[in-house]
């Protein structure tokens, strides 16, 4: 067998993912009964023979379509913009502008994360979270493993089995020393904490630290998430001395372990809902896995080591954190548009387009491409902080070929950016009408409402 039609086989079953997976996150919306798509593709079970490369179901007018593009990237309200677009059918680069100049991502910086944890842990990994018995009489203590997907359940079952071993418990106790460093960082805004974008980086927490039992969402976080761990394992066992230690010796027994979801599964929460606390967390796993660290600093180096690994070259972007809510993090246009291209075309980091929202239709993309062509086949993570906005993804144009991409605008006002960068992914959706042009695309985009997001100012989160 050769490597190239392996790679085909992959471009075929992207290009199914995509525009299937959109389809169902699309009906699945209210008022989206105008949307009409064909019935869904069904895959045979899969087989070791090898298919030839997928080319599309059309030809593309390239020049054409990189006029369209040109023009569109031109656009004021674009800022300083770097953009590159991959036809990851083809393996030829459709268009690229200032891609290589590292600028501010905001939330993209996800992606990065996404692709180094999926290589490095896998989609099945889980975290284990051991409650043992303490080194003092009636003691018991949570070792924190870095689940920041904790919740009241959880620990509901925890105390059940605890008290049917029969253990008389006095004081609750928490040993977070598996993280080390800071847990805010100096790129972080303190406020951020009571604004619901972020919590103080401790290895366990309750719904990533938010208040008052809520699951998602930006609700205001504990300033001592790790501690409001304890305190309500404390409450199911019926107990009041809580507190925080560090084991220095191995337990002598294990009293119940708490697992995580899938890895899968939590980029998925993490991605859908730009979680900044998950995407810290996630990149300290992918340190501590890799023999890096387990502080900020050992996340970030961790993360592009294994991108390097995969091709990817990450020789001028900068990292301070591993969510994007640092303003002094740089990453290059061409640097997300290779990530992507890379999901589109190998097995190795498929699962990152499963988890990435669906425009129009799912978590920071529903309310985004209302009325334009890009709606249910743009698969991307945005990103947002004051400036600031970006735009990463897949997208299937008419002609069946798969694009991916990466945007990033600074420096202007950011709803005029992401109707800039919505038209751009739009365009690439009409590929196959490319000589309709500039006045297609921006008589499509112009028809949709005014951008805006619930639950947060998009001139200052990282979304």
């Amino acid at each position: 067998m050769s490597k190239k039609v392996w790679w085909m086989t992959s471009a075929v079953v992207v290009t199914v993912a995509v525009t299937g997976v959109a389809g169902v996150g699309i009906t699945a919306q209210k008022n989206y009964a105008d949307v009409v798509h064909k019935a869904p593709w069904e895959l045979s079970a899969s087989t070791d023979a090898e298919l030839i490369p997928a080319r599309g179901q059309a030809e593309v007018d390239l020049g054409s379509l990189r006029s369209t593009l040109k023009e569109l990237s031109a656009n004021p309200a674009l800022g300083s913009f770097g953009v590159q677009i991959l036809d990851s059918s083809t393996g030829e680069e459709v268009y690229s502008y200032d891609a290589q100049i590292p600028l501010r991502p905001a939330s993209a910086t996800k992606i990065l994360t996404s692709a180094a944890a999926i290589k490095a842990l896998g989609p099945d990994d889980r975290i284990r979270t051991d409650i043992v018995r303490g080194p003092m009489e009636g003691s018991v203590v949570i070792r924190a493993a870095g689940d920041v997907w904790l919740d009241r359940a959880d620990l509901m079952r925890a105390a059940e089995a605890i008290q049917v071993s029969g253990m008389k418990v006095t004081q609750v106790l928490i040993d977070t020393s598996v993280w080390t460093g800071p847990d805010f960082l100096t790129g972080w805004d303190e406020s951020d904490i009571d604004a619901g974008f972020v919590a103080p980086m401790q290895p366990a927490m309750i719904h990533g630290g938010r208040l008052g039992e809520v699951e998602s969402g930006d609700v205001p976080r504990s300033h001592t998430p790790a501690f409001t761990v304890a305190q309500a394992l404390g409450e199911e066992l019926g107990v009041s001395t809580i507190g925080v230690t560090e084991l220095t010796e191995q337990p002598v027994e294990t009293l119940y372990t708490i697992e995580s979801p899938r890895l899968s599964e939590r980029l998925r929460a993490m991605m859908q809902h730009s979680d900044n606390v998950m995407a810290e967390a996630i990149g300290r796993e992918v340190a501590i896995k890799r023999g890096k660290g387990s502080d900020a600093q050992a996340a970030t180096e961790a993360v592009l080591e294994v991108l390097n690994e995969l091709g990817i070259d990450t020789s001028t972007t900068k990292l301070e954190d591993t969510c994007g809510l640092s303003i002094h993090n740089r990453i290059p246009a061409e640097v997300l548009a290779e990530i992507m291209d890379t999901a589109a075309q190998t097995q190795v980091l498929r699962p990152l387009l499963d988890v990435l929202p669906v425009a129009g239709g799912s978590g920071t993309l529903a309310s985004r491409f209302i009325g334009t062509p890009g709606r249910g086949v743009v698969r991307a993570k945005t990103g947002t902080l004051t400036g600031t906005s970006a735009l990463t993804g897949v997208v299937t144009g008419q002609s069946g070929h798969v694009y991916s991409f990466g945007m990033i605008s600074n420096d202007t006002d950011v709803l005029g950016q992401r109707q800039a960068l919505d038209r751009i992914a739009s365009a690439l959706s009409e590929d196959a009408a490319a000589n309709s042009g500039v006045q297609a695309a921006k008589a499509n985009a112009d028809a949709q409402p005014t951008i805006s997001e619930s639950k947060h100012n998009p001139s200052t989160s990282d979304r």
